[in-house]
Parts: structure tokens; C-alpha cells; sequence
């Protein structure tokens, strides 16, 4: 049987569709308009690294050119229309979904449970009931509030003391939820002050059925195409099993179809998707370059975007210097519906500077000074962005590709 099929274009487009690219970086980036935004990614995750601007930021910046730190604060802090969780990491989520995260709650809970027996200092299940009567009586807390008592660790950032654990898996399981942070140090308060009594765990029936149905189905709307294991991934709450049985009961019953995408050096995959992708208008993606966070949502399935963009990428921040191809945090840069090189690039704070280091354009790329215009153009967008005066280029700059 042929399958429909979708070209290496109209997929890439159709996929950058999902993410908020394919449209004019443009728009109202604070309030209703800026939670339609993540509404429509599905979350936005978090990161402490401030290279330039924060994981976060840089995402949403990337599609609102007028979004500012401040607008994801207020969103987040004092509106309570999102929530952090965790989808495969820390990410702030519309608290529309978060009926949905029980099942993740259980989850978690048991797998940590499990896990940091093995790998976190004993006695942090003993601290629940201590943890949670401190924060009931104090009111939200940054774990430097607890266990102030208790021995350090040497083993480094991730050798927590037991009351700091139990911190974060009362967080995981549901009992307290993240109210916000100082810095970028997470501050916890009771789950039942925070979210609607209906809502809380213990209070809201969780059916497993129904939320791996929810998940899946939500995997799909923002990925546009997919295999079972992409679809499990994407929020990394659902196993591949669950996702793979959600997905045969779909085919049978019509919700969808199997197609064929080609890949970027060619080659078939066979995924799916429902019945009216291929149908759908594909959007023309404005020629616009950008400095994309390296984790943007887009690029967050490494093996998905080099299958769909032939653009190879991995961050080199846990990988020693001397081993590095290309830098301690490099940023992708995309033009139009094409990934075109990674740029070393720095805020110099002290100095009130962008300084870019380096730059490698992708081997299919000719750079040309009609490219370097556009790249300023942007570079000055980020600039200003990152509350600096100005964009300064060390010498050799524009490097041969690797």
C-alpha cells in the first residue's frame, strides 16, 4: 500500500508550525497573549544557564520579540496560570493541564522512591512530616530553609541533605508545588494553599486511561507527526507501551493515519499523523534569522530535528573544555526553515557587550555578507534584549564549518 507522504519541505514547515516559527516573530507577548503562546508549545522549559539570557527567555523571545523576563514572572508568580513540573525536565506548564499531572505525580513518587534510595543519602523519607510542618507553619521556602541542621555533603550540587530530598520529592509527588523563585532558587509552599482544593491530589480521581489518552493526543498536536516513542517522549510521563497502544487503537478507529515524511538526506520514516495533515495549507516560513535557545522546543528531540533539518547538535556544557568541537554553550541558528550554522556568543555584563566569538556555518551554507547583515540585524535584537549597549565581533569570527 502507498502511504500519503510529505516532503522534506512541507514537513519541515508543517512541524515548525506546531512551534510558533513559521509565522513572523511578532505579537503581544505578556498576559492572555504570552500564555497562549506556551499554551500552544505545551511548556517551556527552564534553565539556570544566563550565557546571554536564560533558556526560558530566549525561548520565548525567539517568537515575541517584545517578550521581557518580567512578563513569565507575573505570568507565573502572581497570576497562577502556569505551574512548574516536570515534562523531561523543569518546565513551567499552563495550570489548564495540571488535572493531568496526577498521573505523574504517582509515577514520580514511586520511581524516586526507588531511585534515591540508590543514589541520595538516607533518611529523607523521615523528613516528610518535619519538611511539611515547617512550610505550614513558615509559609513558602527555598530549601536553604531546611535542614539547617543536617550534615553538608562534598559530593557536589547533587549530594543533598535529606530535608533539601524531601523538598523535592514532596514537590514531584504532588504535596507541594513550586510558587516561584528568588534568583533562580525554587521557593515551596503547600499544594492545597496553591492550587484549587478539587484539584489537589487526593481530590481528583486519577484515571490512567484517560490521561495517557489526554497526553498523547497532546503529543501529536504539537509535534504534527510522530512515532509512539516521540509521542511518550514529548511530555516523558507516559511509557512507550501506553503510547504505542494509544496509537493502535487510534489507527483502528480512524483518528489516524499512518504516513511517510522524508527525511533530510532523503530517506522514508514512516510515522503518524492524523487524517488531515497532509491536506493542511503549508505555511510559508518568513526568511528571518534567529538565535534560537539550544533548548528550544523545536530542537529539544536532537535525533528528530538532524533527521527533519540534517542539523547535528548537542550541548557541550557537561563535556570538558579540551573535548569540546565547539564551545561551552553554542547557539543554533536558524534562517527561514533552515538550520544554518551555531554561534558562540557572550553577554560581557560588565561591559555592557555582546561578545560573539565564533561562528560555524552548516557545510550546505554559503556565507555571504548579505548573511552577515542579517545576522547583525539579530544579533542587535538580542542585544537589546539582554539590556546591552552593543555588538562586538572578536577577530576571525566567521569560522570554516566542521
Amino acid at each position: 500500500m502507498v502511504l500519503p507522504r510529505l516532503d522534506n519541505r512541507a514537513a519541515r514547515a508543517l512541524f515548525m508550525d506546531r512551534h510558533a516559527l513559521a509565522e513572523k516573530p511578532s505579537g503581544g507577548a505578556s498576559g492572555a497573549d504570552l500564555l497562549e503562546l506556551i499554551h500552544r508549545l505545551g511548556f517551556v522549559q527552564l534553565d539556570s544557564i544566563n550565557t546571554v539570557a536564560r533558556a526560558h527567555d530566549m525561548i520565548l523571545f525567539s517568537r515575541r520579540p517584545s517578550y521581557r523576563a518580567k512578563n513569565l514572572k507575573r505570568l507565573y508568580e502572581r497570576d497562577r496560570a502556569l505551574f512548574e513540573h516536570w515534562t523531561h525536565d523543569a518546565a513551567v506548564i499552563p495550570i489548564e493541564f495540571y488535572p493531568h499531572w496526577h498521573l505523574r505525580f504517582q509515577r514520580d513518587a514511586a520511581l524516586l522512591k526507588s531511585r534515591w534510595k540508590n543514589w541520595r543519602r538516607d533518611g529523607f523519607e523521615k523528613q516528610f512530616d518535619t519538611v511539611l510542618q515547617h512550610i505550614r507553619d513558615h509559609g513558602p521556602v527555598p530549601s536553604s530553609d531546611v535542614g539547617k541542621d543536617e550534615k553538608k555533603g562534598s559530593g557536589g550540587w547533587w549530594d543533598w541533605h535529606p530535608s533539601k530530598t524531601a523538598l523535592e520529592f514532596l514537590w514531584r509527588s504532588g504535596a507541594l508545588t513550586v510558587v516561584g523563585r528568588s534568583g533562580f532558587q525554587k521557593r515551596y509552599d503547600l499544594t492545597e494553599r496553591v492550587i484549587e482544593t478539587h484539584l489537589c491530589p487526593g481530590n481528583l480521581r486519577c484515571d490512567v486511561e484517560e490521561t495517557v489518552d489526554w497526553l498523547c493526543n497532546a503529543a501529536l498536536d504539537r509535534l504534527g507527526f510522530a512515532t509512539p516513542g516521540e509521542l511518550a517522549a514529548f511530555w516523558d510521563t507516559v511509557s512507550v507501551a501506553e503510547a504505542r497502544q494509544w496509537s493502535e487503537k487510534a489507527l483502528t478507529n480512524g483518528l489516524l493515519q499512518e504516513i511517510e515524511v522524508t527525511c533530510a538526506d532523503g530517506k522514508l520514516r514512516k510515522l503518524l499523523a492524523r487524517p488531515d495533515l497532509i491536506e493542511a495549507e503549508v505555511p510559508s516560513v518568513p526568511g528571518r534569522m534567529r538565535v534560537l535557545s539550544p533548548f528550544d522546543p523545536m530542537l529539544r528531540d536532537r535525533k528528530r530535528a538532524e533527521r527533519l533539518f540534517g542539523f547535528h547538535y548537542r550541548i557541550e556544557v557537561f563535556v570538558p573544555a579540551a573535548k569540546r568541537t565547539y564551545g561551552y554553550y553554542v547557539f543554533p541558528l536558524l534562517e527561514g526553515d533552515r538550520m544554518i550554522g551555531r554561534i558562540d556568543t557572550k553577554a560581557q555584563r560588565d561591559q555592557g557587550v555582546l561578545k560573539v566569538s565564533a561562528l560555524w556555518p552548516e557545510r550546505s551554507v554559503r556565507w555571504s555578507d548579505a548573511r552577515t547583515k542579517r545576522l547583525q540585524s539579530e544579533l542587535d535584537r538580542v542585544r537589546r534584549f539582554a539590556d546591552l549597549d552593543d555588538v562586538e565581533f572578536e577577530t576571525d569570527w566567521l569560522k570554516d564549518p566542521k
